[in-house]
């Protein structure tokens, strides 16, 4: 039996990276012809209208509980302040910043951001670039809004700001 990651009851708030924020609808056994009842969790993520029934045992290890607002307030000094390289080479680039999003951390979110802001100032980025660009920022916005109970437009202001390329210089 697999072990959850997270210890989740009816009514939390959970965040996974390819559906954002959900809620916990419901904790439920049930059974089927033949077998013995099972645990099933019933979640709602709103940004897609997306509600997914699934075994507790199959609990995706990405679901995550969501972050708290010093958290997010630590995620926008780590926007501001991280200097990574960013690599030359498209496909190792591609690659890390693909892995980085599907991982679901916050600060690889951010790290992505950055990175891609910083070259967008220097060079036109490529279609996988900006892709890779608008999904962090996307999930930066969705879960930095919800922690600091700001609009995404006011937190897409504060990402604007902490990748400025006077941010990524001073």
């Amino acid at each position: 039996m697999k072990e959850s990651i997270i210890n989740i009851n009816q009514g939390d708030r959970i965040y996974h990276p390819g559906y954002g924020i959900g809620i916990v609808k419901s904790i439920n056994k049930k059974s089927f012809v033949g077998e013995t009842k099972a645990k099933f969790i019933k979640l709602y993520f709103a940004r897609n209208g997306l509600t997914w029934q699934i075994p507790a045992n199959d609990m995706p290890s990405t679901i995550r509980n969501i972050i708290s607002a010093k958290e997010a307030r630590k995620i926008i000094d780590h926007l501001t302040s991280w200097k990574g390289k960013v690599s030359e080479k498209w496909k190792v680039r591609a690659t890390a910043n693909q892995a980085a999003l599907d991982k679901g951390d916050p600060f690889g979110y951010a790290e992505v951001v950055k990175e891609l802001s910083v070259l967008q100032q220097q060079t036109p980025l490529s279609s996988t670039d900006r892709k890779h660009l608008n999904l962090g920022i996307e999930f930066l916005c969705e879960e930095l809004a919800d922690a600091l109970g700001k609009t995404q437009d006011r937190v897409r202001q504060l990402i604007d700001k902490a990748t400025s390329l006077q941010a990524a210089t001073a």
